[in-house]
């Protein structure tokens, strides 16, 4: 009888009954947010339950799509930023770094000596002249200027590391401690970008194609001591044939620079002569690299990314590093620029100068082909 008293008209009132309150007992209290009707179970999880048994299921997609996936799913960006552009400034980091007063670096040197002589007993003796002569290279101006707005600064997440390298350390210019705002930021990756342009300018700079710079490893070398290849292949005795020129005109290479492409000829020369090479070798702070045995002395090999690997014009250099030196005016500086309006501008500066006292103590291997 109580089932048919439900069903009036073809409308079941039980059945919408529960699909709004389910198994709850009729005259049930269940929702009393100001406590008058003395309620002590919650009950409204147990509504939202049973009404949404009616409901279409959500999905990830019937938020509706977003500027990144779906509206109603949140996006989770990765919080390392990877610098997509980076390169390793080994260089940089092995080249010493002298002090230096003033807007050139001088510095004299022996060109001739007078020479020592045999003469009979008790012989007029007359003095033989030294040549001295003074060299003078200007310092140069490096920069990198960056700039952040206010909302910027506000409204990048907290989340976001300031690693930008595997590996951070002296080589890489970044660490993963602590989350930077976005000038902290910034300033990170304009740091990166002077020490990259240091690099360069190290290896290929060019005073004369442009003035700014001071001239690289390549220009000073130019072809003293030179093995030229002529756009041939590279071969153990042109080692040899280099180191020894360098060791004639009193020399003691102990660093060789060479582009990626040498490094790789090397490494098939050295394998068909393992004893030529040692494996592995610690050198400096830990880099680890291939090693020549030569009549100097041994000689670990760095490549550098910013030399040619084009064939027929790729070098491998040798220095004496007694004579290489970065002389320094002011090293790297941290400064503020005008605030004009609401973003803080910034740069970074440095002033050095790459000297080679003497290019004949180094020796160079140039023009290889693939």
């Amino acid at each position: 009888m109580a089932e048919t008293k439900a069903i009036s008209n073809g409308f079941n009132s039980n059945a919408a009954y529960a699909s709004s309150f389910g198994c709850m007992p009729d005259k049930t209290v269940y929702q009393d947010s100001a406590g008058l009707k003395g309620v002590t179970v919650d009950r409204r999880t147990e509504v939202s339950n049973a009404f949404g048994i009616g409901l279409k299921a959500h999905t990830v997609t019937s938020g509706g799509a977003g500027t990144a996936g779906y509206a109603m799913i949140p996006v989770y960006v990765d919080p390392r930023v990877i610098d997509q552009t980076r390169k390793y400034t080994p260089i940089v980091e092995l080249i010493p770094r002298v002090t230096n007063q003033g807007m050139y670096a001088d510095y004299n040197a022996i060109t001739a000596k007078g020479g020592a002589f045999s003469a009979e007993e008790d012989a007029s003796l007359s003095e033989k002249n030294t040549t001295y002569d003074r060299a003078s290279t200007a310092i140069k101006f490096f920069y990198a200027v960056g700039r952040v707005t206010g909302p910027s600064v506000a409204a990048q997440p907290s989340y976001v590391l300031s690693g930008m390298m595997p590996g951070a350390g002296s080589n890489s210019g970044f660490s993963d401690a602590g989350a930077p705002n976005a000038k902290q930021m910034e300033v990170l990756v304009k740091t990166r970008e002077l020490r990259e342009y240091q690099e360069n300018t190290i290896i290929n700079g060019n005073a004369t194609a442009t003035t700014t710079d001071y001239d690289g490893i390549i220009v000073l070398m130019s072809s003293t001591n030179s093995v030229d290849k002529n756009t041939s292949a590279l071969d153990l005795d042109d080692i040899n044939t280099a180191v020894q020129y360098a060791f004639d005109d009193g020399g003691r290479p102990n660093l060789a620079v060479c582009s990626s492409g040498v490094y790789t000829d090397l490494l098939k020369l050295l394998t068909q002569k393992i004893g030529y090479m040692k494996a592995e070798a610690n050198v400096f702070w830990g880099f680890t690299t291939i090693v020549l045995h030569t009549m100097v002395g041994s000689i670990p090999v760095i490549p550098s990314m910013f030399m040619s690997n084009v064939s027929g014009s790729k070098a491998i250099y040798f220095l004496d590093m007694t004579v290489v030196e970065m002389r320094v005016l002011q090293d790297l500086t941290y400064f503020e620029l005008a605030k004009t309006n609401d973003s803080e501008k910034f740069a970074l500066k440095i002033y050095e100068t790459l000297i080679v006292k003497n290019t004949s103590f180094c020796s160079s291997i140039t023009e290889i082909s693939a």
